[in-house]
């Protein structure tokens, strides 16, 4: 007997999560959704259910850089499709999105049957992108940057959380307390996250974070 299904839908607002799970199910009926508000908790259902057919992903979740979730996804689970879902809407977004390893890019804006459809063809493998977006768009992420998603997507869960608290302007001793490790294993964290990016400091690493990083969009006047 074949599983059901299982999809994460990763949005930190509840009225658009809704939303979504009302385009999976219209997609993929009887399927199992599971749902994340932040990054962190993206992980948590990711590393619970490594089975998962599918992953929603809104790239200005809490604890998100950009970009920097996507790369993480795809490079600790390289067999989950990831779909961004987003209110940044420029084609250089979408394209830097697929360039990092998105099966696809589905704008908010779009309507419930253009999720959905969008959900069905990257479960039968394609990649799907609005159609007004020009295959011929150029290559907008530099040699540097596809380097460092690479590095980035080197971390173990633990390390990126670790980053992801240093991009936030946490303390090692902080980090260690919500992590609810020693400090020493925190130093020992960072040390590791130094070597793999390839900075020497704190701040570069912090700043080399944010070369992934995406305009958010701007609010309805």
């Amino acid at each position: 007997m074949q599983l059901a299904q299982k999809i994460v839908i990763a949005d930190d607002h509840p009225l658009f999560r809704a939303a979504l799970k009302q385009a999976v199910t219209q997609a993929v009926p009887g399927v199992a959704i599971l749902e994340a508000d932040t990054l962190a908790a993206v992980q948590e259902r990711v590393e619970a259910h490594d089975d998962a057919d599918l992953v929603l992903l809104d790239i200005h979740m809490p604890g998100a850089q950009g970009f920097s979730g996507l790369v993480f996804l795809r490079g600790q689970y390289p067999g989950i499709p990831v779909v961004v879902v987003s209110g940044s809407e420029e084609p250089q977004v979408m394209k830097r999105a697929i360039d990092y390893g998105a099966s696809g890019f589905i704008p908010k804006s779009a309507p419930l049957e253009v999720i959905s459809g969008a959900i069905v063809a990257v479960l039968q493998g394609e990649e799907w992108l609005p159609q007004e977006i020009s295959d011929s768009l150029d290559d907008l992420v530099t040699e540097e940057d596809q380097k460092f998603a690479a590095a980035l997507a080197s971390l173990t869960p633990q390390q990126f959380r670790v980053l992801t608290m240093l991009t936030e302007g946490l303390l090692n001793k902080q980090i260690a307390y919500e992590l609810n490790v020693s400090e020493a294993t925190i130093k020992a964290h960072v040390t590791a996250i130094l070597r793999k990016l390839g900075v020497h400091s704190r701040t570069q690493a912090v700043i080399a974070a944010q070369r992934l990083g995406v305009e958010l969009p701007k609010p309805a006047v």
